[in-house]
């Protein structure tokens, strides 16, 4: 009971930095996008963390654990609506659901995770985006793909009996979104302004230091995204994690300024700031299977990769106003690919599996993502006009201002 106790708390504890990580992609994303569609933004994320959870209770937690029976293809299950927790004969709680938690704190910590697609696509779409056809996408991604494909992996499906790994989630929760994210983009288009005449223009955030809060409680959330994923308290296991993933983000960040220096000649804060993401992205994989050294090379070419990645995004034409498609879905295949490539479990056989693990989540999600937002697009459109571009949704969507004392002109 003590052990139990202790591992409980320490997964309620990784459960809360969590539900933290909700308050840094909210800074992270209003800071890198202009101040005249920040409530807009925020209303996003409040929506997604709200709805998320509510239809992972609903049907999320049993889609995404079914329970798969012996000899069962594992693609697809489902165990009921709502939650039923475990009891014993005596009608009492059942504490006996998992050696390291119980039923509510398994439900809880996974149920922090799954809204966390749905951010990840807000902040590529950011700034021409109608708000009701997002919500809609929101409910349908976070409320059945989402823990669907987690399934296959997570809940014992076919790619866990393939061989598949991913600890944390660089692609059953990064990549899962990153692919939305890059349908989601094609299909909306650029905002006004961004590429004229052949050439792509910067179009520049509205508060940097925000967005450098933003990361910092990202990177402190990542102790509980990855340290809860341990499923217990375990010290040798947790404290590894904590180490690796730390190294990954710092080597991330070096190697993202260092490299965007020698290209483009001056210190790129959010370049900075974006590799240190696409470290912890990149690292999210195999967190638990790395040794300090290895953590530390996954990083340094996460870094490597947001900078090729920023420039290639721009080069085909394609607006993604935070990097989303660069830090969580580059970097997220980067990172489950690494683990047949470095740490314990490296090895051709590894790697092919990983490989198959990718390309089957991109199939999916790129089909899932395009029906949805392609539907969205005929139906109802799915692009805010161009007044209402130009004068900024908060006062388009919402009748209000994120800074009614300073109100600026924005074009």
């Amino acid at each position: 009971m003590e052990l139990l106790t202790t591992n409980n708390v320490w997964m309620m504890i990784c459960t809360a930095l969590v539900f933290f990580m909700h308050l840094g992609f909210s800074l992270l994303e209003i800071g890198l996008t202009r101040q005249k569609n920040t409530i807009n933004i925020l209303f996003k994320n409040i929506f997604i963390i709200c709805v998320g959870l509510l239809l992972y209770c609903l049907v999320g937690f049993n889609l995404m654990y079914p329970g798969f029976e012996e000899g069962a293809s594992g693609f697809f299950g489902f165990s009921g609506f709502g939650l039923n927790s475990p009891v014993t004969t005596e009608g009492t709680l059942d504490l006996n659901y998992n050696a390291g938690y119980t039923y509510w704190t398994d439900f809880l910590f996974q149920g922090m995770f799954a809204a966390t697609a749905a951010t990840i696509v807000s902040g590529a779409v950011a700034e021409r985006i109608k708000i009701g056809p997002f919500m809609i996408f929101t409910i349908i991604y976070v409320g059945l793909v989402y823990p669907i494909a987690g399934s296959w992996k997570w809940g014992e499906g076919w790619l866990d009996q393939l061989g598949f790994y991913d600890f944390a989630g660089s692609t059953l929760v990064h990549s899962v979104g990153g692919w939305a994210a890059l349908v989601a983009v094609w299909l909306l288009g650029a905002r006004i302004g961004k590429f004229k005449d052949g050439k792509s223009f910067v179009i520049l955030g509205h508060n940097l230091p925000l967005a450098t809060a933003g990361v910092l409680i990202l990177w402190l959330g990542w102790f509980g995204f990855n340290g809860g994923s341990v499923l217990s308290a375990d010290p040798a296991a947790t404290s590894l994690t904590l180490v690796t993933t730390s190294l990954a983000a710092a080597a991330g960040g070096v190697s993202s300024f260092l490299i965007s220096t020698l290209a483009y000649k001056n210190y790129d804060l959010t370049m900075f700031l974006n590799g240190i993401l696409g470290g912890l992205v990149g690292i999210t994989a195999g967190a638990d299977q790395m040794s300090p050294t290895d953590a530390i090379l996954i990083g340094v070419i996460a870094g490597g990769l947001i900078v090729g990645a920023v420039a290639l995004v721009d080069k085909i034409r394609l607006d993604d106003p935070v990097g989303a498609i660069a830090v969580h879905l580059i970097c997220g295949i980067w990172g489950t690919l690494a683990v047949g490539i470095f740490g314990n479990l490296a090895g051709f056989d590894q790697f092919l599996n990983q490989l198959i693990g990718v390309a089957a989540y991109a199939v999916f999600c790129l089909a899932t993502s395009f029906i949805i937002l392609f539907t969205l697009k005929k139906a109802a459109g799915i692009r805010v006009s161009e007044a209402e571009e130009i004068n900024g949704l908060d006062d388009y969507e919402h009748g209000m201002s994120a800074y009614p004392d300073f109100r600026l002109n924005e074009h």
